[in-house]
């Protein structure tokens, strides 16, 4: 009988057989290196951004996470500093030599973003935005799509094939939870999903442990779960003031809490024989 061909094609083990391994200037994401991106979910002001940029810095973090624009369920929440957030994020990045992953909401925000992040983040609520993702896939810079909290493995794999038909094969996938019955978490971290993953496309698997449980309790385990699971990465919220954030305080680490994550992830790399990111040596060819 022949096998069933899958309605995804260039995002398939069956295209290409290796990893995809994406190269930033100061780091690689693939291929056996475990990435650990951090920084607060929004940022807020310039002393903030600086005290956790600094702060993430001194742990050879590669790569600060922050929204500059931020899709909120609420229209009175805290809607994120917008193009002055990118300047800030961008600017303590530079000067801790660090790169940049920004969360890019609508098509007419693609060129503005661009010009200050190193890594374009597709969040929950657009990765069905077909007309985004085409824009995305005309750009020559790596784009991260994280999961919709609705949606099917077959349906985010199609949202990245989208990506990838258009041209821009340096394409993550993220993980950071689903939607179901379960209200003890935010949302349901769907671990399982990776290592299935990894097993049928060759693109990066990131996991988001913040998104995905709401709780900063079980964020430094769940993250040690996910690279276990087969993960190329986790991304986590981490700031300097976590019962005064604007934006997702419960679920962001204290910096104590983060060196625990650095110490537990090194170790779990080590039982896996992979390389945790924080080793300025070893850069992915």
């Amino acid at each position: 009988m022949e096998k069933k061909r899958k309605p995804y094609q260039l995002v398939s083990r069956e295209w290409k057989k290796e990893d995809t391994i994406i190269q930033l200037k100061n780091t690689a994401i693939g291929g056996g290196n475990i990435s650990l991106m951090a920084g607060p979910c929004a940022v807020e002001n310039e002393d903030q951004i600086f005290t956790i940029c600094e702060f993430l810095s001194k742990q050879n973090v590669k790569i600060l996470r922050g929204g500059a624009y931020k899709p909120r369920t609420s229209p009175y929440s805290f809607q994120g500093l917008k193009k002055d957030g990118l300047i800030l994020m961008r600017n303590a990045a530079d000067k801790y030599g660090m790169s940049v992953i920004t969360e890019v909401m609508d098509t007419n925000l693609v060129d503005e973003v661009y010009q200050y992040a190193d890594i374009l983040q597709v969040g929950t609520r657009n990765m069905q935005n077909y007309q985004l993702l085409r824009a995305l896939s005309k750009i020559d810079k790596p784009v991260m799509l994280k999961r919709g909290m609705s949606s099917t493995m077959e349906e985010w794999l199609l949202a990245a094939e989208y990506i990838l038909s258009g041209g821009n094969d340096k394409v993550m996938l993220c993980e950071r939870g689903i939607r179901t019955f379960e209200n003890a978490t935010r949302n349901t971290l769907d671990l399982g999903i990776v290592p299935l993953l990894k097993s049928v496309s060759h693109l990066p698997v990131i996991v988001d442990p913040s998104q995905g449980t709401g709780l900063r309790e079980i964020v430094v385990p769940m993250s040690m779960a996910a690279v276990l699971a087969g993960a190329d990465g986790v991304m986590v919220e981490v700031h300097n003031q976590p019962e005064e954030a604007l934006s997702d305080g419960d679920q962001s680490l204290y910096f104590d809490q983060f060196n625990d994550l650095v110490t537990k992830l090194k170790r779990t790399a080590k039982v896996l024989d992979k390389n945790l990111d924080l080793e300025s040596e070893k850069i992915l060819a």
